[in-house]
């Protein structure tokens, strides 16, 4: 159950970021506290207004905050939190992370968190086909990364295959068998 639960919502820049003001919706109707960590490239789907209305938290984008502020909040984050879920991950968020990279937001905290991480990929399907990508997750399942798989249908780019990512119900629904 979700009740309770505190949940980061990392969302990278992929047109299905879209989606994330329902999953957020959703996270908070079954009961769970969510904060949304964002790459840049995800507010140019969806805005902090949207995700801290919808969260009531303030919205993470930034490694390093202005002058005066002290909190290195992907460690604050990952303390905080019993589970982290990417939604949606591109292939350039999943590759970081397999890869250790950390010069984000969302990377620093994914890096820095220590529990449970559910992974919802969206791409076109020859990304999430590419033998990197598909190395990529098989190096994040290795360390014990779950991955929420995508479905199959029409791609934004006009593309019919599979890359979709799941529907929000689907993700809590998923979320709330494994917690």
């Amino acid at each position: 159950m979700l009740k309770g639960k505190k949940i980061i919502l990392g969302i990278s820049g992929g047109i299905a970021a879209y989606k994330c003001g329902e999953l957020v919706r959703q996270f908070i109707q079954a009961g769970a506290e969510v904060r949304c960590v964002t790459t840049h490239n995800a507010l140019e789907f969806v805005t902090p207004v949207t995700l801290q209305t919808l969260s009531r938290n303030k919205v993470y984008t930034e490694v390093f905050e202005p002058v005066g502020v002290w909190n290195p909040e992907h460690v604050s984050h990952a303390d905080w939190a019993d589970c982290m879920v990417v939604a949606p991950a591109t292939a350039n968020i999943i590759g970081k992370f397999a890869s250790g990279i950390a010069d984000d937001a969302l990377s620093t905290t994914f890096l820095a968190f220590d529990k449970p991480v559910f992974i919802a990929p969206a791409m076109n399907t020859k990304m999430y086909d590419h033998p990197i990508v598909q190395r990529n997750m098989d190096i994040l399942k290795g360390i014990g990364v779950e991955f929420i798989e995508p479905t199959e249908g029409e791609l934004a780019c006009g593309v019919v295959g599979k890359g979709r990512m799941e529907e929000p119900e689907n993700i809590v629904a998923y979320l709330n068998n494994k917690l």
